[in-house]
């Protein structure tokens, strides 16, 4: 596992060299196969290229003080405490955002390292696919949970809260951006909007745009996030469904990971993936 001394293990070159938008990354994990295997997979992405490798926590100090990266990708195993582990790597470096490994699926953890600040929170079993487009989202400053995880956080913020209600000023958004906002955390996605609200594709983005800097949020799930915790749509009125000819049915669980809906919980597998338009 881990060994005691220091001992960074900088990338081996098999990637393109540094170029405009390229992800860079630091692998810390205690199996050296998990590391390997990363390796390769970004090898295959010509905008990721990993930077550093460690597997221990003090490997993974050294490496963020070492390395210029943009990500790491950081095993909960590596510490006895994780979610302290979070916050103290987060303070060596404030650039520096961190995806969180976790073996298996735990909500205590999860919304222990969202508390914080882990930008992305996986498990073990991730599709491949999925790891590079959550590192792709992460690096553009949003944020990335696994479907249940999100049914887990935004169910904490509904009855215990994850951050303090006052943390942030009450903003006053106008009828448009409430209804918009609204149908955001329903999972409604832009095009569905648009239509429900008798506008654009892109008029419904700048909205959005907008929206995310009169809140000091980043993406679609901070949005849901926030407006459950401080009740900025409360007594905005649902979009009508648009009129189909027969109910679709229910989509079925994605791999195994999807939490059925509770009936008033807000749909948010869409912000999921942390998307800002």
């Amino acid at each position: 596992m881990g060994s005691t001394s220091v001992n960074v293990e900088s990338g081996d070159g098999i990637q393109p060299e540094d170029g405009k938008g390229t992800i860079r990354v630091i692998v810390a994990d205690t199996q050296a196969i998990f590391r390997v295997g990363l390796r390769k997979i970004f090898a295959l992405e010509d905008d990721i290229r990993v930077v550093g490798q460690a597997e221990s926590l003090d490997q993974t100090v050294a490496a963020i003080q070492k390395f210029s990266a943009d990500i790491v990708i950081f095993e909960a195993a590596l510490s006895p405490n994780p979610a302290d582990a979070v916050s103290d790597l987060l303070r060596q470096s404030t650039s520096c955002r961190l995806v969180v490994v976790l073996q298996e699926p735990d909500q205590e953890m999860t919304l222990d390292l969202f508390r914080r600040g882990a930008h992305g929170i996986v498990s073990r079993e991730i599709e491949p696919e999925l790891l590079v487009e959550c590192l792709r989202k992460v690096a553009q400053g949003e944020s990335w949970l696994e479907s249940r995880a999100v049914a887990w956080v935004m169910e904490a913020y509904r009855t215990q809260g994850v951050r303090p209600a006052g943390s942030r000023p009450k903003v006053s958004l106008t009828p448009k951006e409430s209804l918009i906002v609204s149908c955001v955390t329903q999972g409604m996605k832009n095009k569905e909007i648009a239509l429900r609200v008798g506008t654009t594709e892109q008029v419904v983005k700048n909205y959005l745009r907008k929206v995310y800097d009169k809140l000091g949020v980043a993406d679609r799930l901070e949005l849901a996030l926030y407006c459950l915790s401080h009740r900025v749509v409360e007594g905005v009125g649902q979009a009508k469904p648009a009129q189909s000819a027969s109910p679709a049915p229910p989509a079925p669980p994605t791999n195994g990971h999807a939490a059925p809906a509770a009936p008033e919980t807000p749909n948010a597998a869409a912000a999921a993936s942390g998307s800002r338009s």
